[in-house]
Formats: structure tokens, C-alpha cells, sequence
């Protein structure tokens, strides 16, 4: 009993409902990829309706409220967009769910940079290494600006395909080559960090909740 206590635990369902939070966001482009071009667009929008009311749904459970809104909040887009598609029968409105989703970070990454405020990439680096220096939280510093300049670049482009592109370009660019991207930016913020303060160096991902 105790073993499965632990097992169903909170924390545990939190952090398997994160990963699949961000499974989703992976395979999003290819599900309606394949949903747009082998089913209906009604088909297609009840499925990812499902999906991320079961995510959220096992996000929700065992939480306060407070972590119930931002368990909820990633999948809004998501619900929102297939709902509106389902009923005006659009389907380019699918399209548009990775630009809000890059526009919802840059805003999420961009507000830590405000005075007063930790940057985002700080606080992670915070988790590693508590007591950071001048230099490492400058660093920190620069290296937020530039998620939000990807995650601005990235909404942009997004956009562009989705407006004026084969609609296979869409797929590829929000289905892999934007993740490409976004390990190239981590490997290369290593070897930067690394060469400027030297020791191991671990990425600090832009991973949110």
C-alpha cells in the first residue's frame, strides 16, 4: 500500500503530466497533419479536445487550485483552437495554435526580465547552483533575451507557413525543425557558458510549467 502511495503521489503525477504536456506539444503538428489530411476537421478537433482534457484532468488531480489554473493554462490554445475549428469547420485555425503558444512564452520569458524581477533562465540556474555571481547572473540575463528573441522569431515563422506555405513545411518546421532549433540554442549556450566561466556545464532548459 505504501509503494503505491508513493507511486500515485502528487509530485509524481505532476511530473508525468508535465512530460506529456510537452509530448503533446510535439506531436500536435503531426496529429493534425494526419487528421487534416486523412479525416474530418470535426474528427480531427474532438480528438485533441480529448486528449488535452484527459491531460488536463491528470494534471488537476491531487493539486490546490492555484496549480490546477497553471496546469491548465498550457493547453488552452490548444482546447481553444480545436473547439473554434470544430464548430466554423476552419481548419487553418489548428495552424495557428504553435504561434500562440510561442507568443505565450516570449510573454512568460519577457516578463522575468522586467526591474525587480529573476530572470527565467536565472531561476533555473538558481536550482543548480544557489549563489550565483555578478557574471553568471548577467549571463543568465543574456541568455533569456535570447529565448525571447527565438521564441519571437519562431511565433513569426510559424505564422508565415501556416499563412503561406505547403501546408507539409508547417508540419516539419513545428513537428522537428523548430525543436532542432531549440537544441542547437541549448548546446550553444553550453559551450558559450562554458567557455566563459569554464567547469561542467549543464543547459538550463526553458521549460514552464
Amino acid at each position: 500500500m505504501t509503494a503505491n502511495t508513493r507511486s500515485n503521489s502528487p509530485r509524481e503525477r505532476g511530473t508525468f503530466a508535465r512530460v506529456a504536456t510537452v509530448v503533446l506539444a510535439v506531436v500536435y503538428p503531426f496529429v493534425v497533419y494526419l487528421g487534416l489530411t486523412r479525416w474530418t476537421i470535426r474528427g480531427v478537433c474532438a480528438v485533441l479536445v480529448v486528449l488535452a482534457m484527459l491531460l488536463a484532468i491528470s494534471r488537476a488531480r491531487g493539486l490546490s487550485w492555484a496549480a490546477v489554473r497553471t496546469a491548465l493554462v498550457p493547453l488552452l490554445p490548444t482546447v481553444l483552437a480545436a473547439t473554434i475549428a470544430g464548430v466554423t469547420a476552419q481548419g487553418w485555425v489548428l495552424l495557428a495554435v504553435p504561434v500562440f503558444i510561442n507568443l505565450g512564452l516570449l510573454g512568460t520569458f519577457a516578463a522575468t526580465l522586467r526591474g525587480g524581477k529573476t530572470p527565467m533562465i536565472e531561476r533555473f540556474a538558481r536550482l543548480q547552483e544557489p549563489e550565483l555571481s555578478p557574471p553568471k547572473a548577467a549571463h543568465c540575463r543574456q541568455v533569456t533575451w535570447s529565448w525571447v528573441g527565438f521564441f519571437a522569431a519562431n511565433a513569426a515563422f510559424s505564422a508565415a507557413l501556416a499563412i503561406a506555405a505547403p501546408f507539409e513545411w508547417w508540419a516539419a518546421w513545428c513537428g522537428g525543425l523548430a525543436y532542432l532549433c531549440i537544441g542547437v540554442m541549448i548546446g550553444v549556450e553550453m559551450i558559450v557558458r562554458r567557455w566563459r566561466f569554464g567547469g561542467s556545464a549543464r543547459p538550463e532548459l526553458p521549460v514552464t510549467r
